[in-house]
């Protein structure tokens, strides 16, 4: 009986957890979506083959770009490597 007066009264608090884990999976994975990236690099391709930005535009925005999907590559690496915490 005991058991089930605690899990009724800390099933709000687990809720809250629980959607705070999923929240975070969820950020995790669109702060880590290469594919974004890629279909960024297309389009700036795109836009820059059809004359529609400068190729100085172009440039600043590849750089930041690469620079970002860079980022989310060694992020995995360490990841995979274990260097980052999991939970």
């Amino acid at each position: 009986m005991a058991f089930l007066v605690d899990d009724i009264l800390l099933s709000p608090v687990k809720l809250v957890k629980w959607l705070g884990e999923e929240v975070h999976k969820y950020i995790e994975e669109e702060r880590t979506d290469e594919g974004k990236i890629q279909e960024g690099l297309m389009e700036l391709q795109l836009l820059y083959e059809m004359e529609e930005i400068t190729e100085e535009e172009y440039q600043k925005k590849e750089a930041q770009l690469l620079e970002r999907l860079s980022a989310i590559r060694k992020y995995k690496e360490k990841e995979e490597r274990g260097i980052l915490r999991k939970k």
